[in-house]
């Protein structure tokens, strides 16, 4: 292989690993929202509850 090609070779492979990296992190940062609006849903049914019983 000539020298340009292994260069495009090995940008690819960079491309595809910062790909990756990007996805985990996405699903990362997809879960920690999710979870919070959970959280923050709980709370607010929590007072609206409390609110109407009393």
């Amino acid at each position: 292989m000539s020298a340009p090609e292994q260069d495009k070779q090995r940008n690819r492979e960079i491309a595809a690993n910062e790909a990756e990296r990007q996805a985990a992190s996405a699903v990362r940062v997809s879960s920690w929202a999710i979870g919070l609006a959970v959280v923050i849903g709980v709370i607010v049914v929590a007072m609206v509850w409390a609110w109407i019983k009393r």
